[in-house]
């Protein structure tokens, strides 16, 4: 809703299957517009020395006895606003976490895992924390909104490039 009432310029988000619907109707409703920049398979994320660690790829199945983290921000925590993939997917533990930095501790701490993109800064922890392909039948389309009578800004142009480098590589 920052983007809708112009508090901000531009918002980065994913569209999946199971959210595509319900926010293509608020981008229309709100006159927004989605730029798709790139897509990518999910991945999970986990600590190097992890028990799956060692795993090609991982099903959800896999990732059960272990604490699903889950980021929430601001006042919207429906499944449609999720930050992490299937976080609407059943599971024997689940933490809610506002807190960016914290997923990484709970990762490395309680053996927690994320699932997203596969893009993950490695300024943030090196090669403590890794992704593996997620073998799940979902895309991510990785994009921006932009209100309809909006331009990017130069300062965006420059953001979108540089989300682009994420294109093909995925960390």
């Amino acid at each position: 809703m920052d983007v809708k009432n112009r508090f901000s310029d531009m918002g980065i988000l994913y569209l999946s299957k199971s959210n595509e619907n319900v926010l293509k109707k608020i981008f229309e409703e709100n006159h927004l517009h989605f730029q798709e920049l790139f897509t990518t398979a999910p991945h999970v994320f986990l600590r190097k020395g992890h028990p799956l660690a060692a795993r090609e790829k991982l099903r959800l199945e896999d990732l059960k006895p272990y604490p699903r983290l889950n980021f929430v921000q601001g006042a919207y925590e429906s499944a449609n606003f999720a930050e992490e993939l299937f976080s609407n997917e059943n599971t024997e533990k689940s933490i809610k976490i506002s807190d960016r930095a914290a997923i990484v501790n709970f990762m490395i701490g309680l053996d927690g895992y994320t699932v997203s993109s596969g893009i993950f800064p490695k300024y943030l922890h090196g090669d403590a924390i890794i992704s593996i392909p997620l073998a799940e039948d979902e895309i991510i389309r990785i994009g921006f909104i932009l209100n309809k009578d909006r331009e990017l800004s130069e300062l965006g142009k420059i953001y979108v490039e540089a989300l682009k480098q994420y294109r093909n590589n995925g960390s």
